[in-house]
């Protein structure tokens, strides 16, 4: 239905008259008049009573009145919508990545913030492997990982890094040393990540090369789980540092690097090359313009 046509004949159904309508849109009354034949004739329906000379509605005319209003509403409340994203006063960015990554991506998300604070983030949890899929299919606007994905026709940026280390607790008798080796950590008993992830691989084949097991004596869901289990002394952890940026500043936990196992990391966001909403846009912005100082 012909939005136009449609708020003319609303302003003949309140003026009463054609001709006093006309002056109110700006328009002739043979413009006015050819808009309401226009859309009787998509309608099927006679809108006005021609034999009346007080503009008066049929049945038909009514109930196009009533729900024309509604229509006329809706359309300027979504042109609204359409001139709050591209003004950046709307929108939503989502964001795919596993529980470490979002450590480093908080500084990202609030530099942003300070800069479209009506733009809502949405990070999710997904796999590793599934984020390039779901980003090149457009499920997710970004997705940040620590490796280069597969999957073609994706911009990468890149907007941290960061160090695998042993977590202790400070009372540990490794707790003092600088940096320990891989058999040292094989000698304790680990608390793990239960959930399967490329970085979890690239650890355990690096001891499986040096045929060094590890001893992973308790599986976690979460990394404030696995935190926890190392400050009660349930046994040691290999984490990102900055997932323990905090613990580490207060004295709960002492990170300590691995020789052969810690190594700096690149964290990436990757996105489509092409048609991303107006938001995700801005954040790409965000990210680009400080990713040669990430850390």
């Amino acid at each position: 239905m012909d939005i136009a046509a449609l708020k003319t004949f609303l302003a003949v159904a309140h003026e009463r008259s054609f001709s006093r309508a006309a002056a109110k849109v700006h328009r002739t009354q043979p413009a006015v008049s050819q808009a309401v034949r226009r859309l009787e004739a998509d309608l099927g329906e006679q809108l006005f009573d021609r034999s009346s000379k007080s503009g008066t509605l049929t049945d038909a005319g009514k109930v196009l009145q009533n729900y024309g209003q509604r229509l006329v509403r809706l359309a300027e409340e979504t042109e609204s919508a359409m001139r709050e994203l591209r003004d950046l006063r709307r929108g939503r960015v989502l964001i795919g990545a596993n529980e470490a990554a979002v450590h480093t991506l908080l500084p990202l998300i609030s530099r942003f913030r300070q800069g479209f604070p009506e733009i809502a983030i949405d990070v999710r949890r997904v796999p590793a492997r599934q984020i390039a899929v779901e980003v090149q299919q457009g499920s997710l606007d970004f997705g940040a990982l620590t490796f280069h994905p597969a999957e073609e026709g994706l911009l990468e940026v890149a907007v941290g890094s960061d160090e695998l280390v042993l977590l202790v607790p400070p009372s540990h008798a490794l707790a003092k040393r600088r940096q320990v080796t891989m058999e040292e950590v094989a000698a304790e008993p680990v608390v793990a990540h239960n959930d399967p992830s490329p970085a979890r691989e690239r650890v355990l084949r690096l001891f499986e090369q040096r045929h060094i097991p590890l001893n992973m004596v308790i599986a976690l869901p979460s990394l404030d789980g696995i935190k926890r289990a190392v400050e009660l002394r349930l046994g040691v952890a290999l984490l990102p540092r900055r997932c323990a940026i905090t613990e580490i500043a207060s004295g709960r936990l002492v990170a300590l690097p691995v020789v052969g196992v810690s190594r700096r990391r690149q964290v990436t966001l990757v996105c489509r090359r092409a048609h991303r909403s107006h938001a995700a846009d801005a954040f790409l912005e965000v990210a680009q313009e400080k990713a040669p100082a990430a850390s």
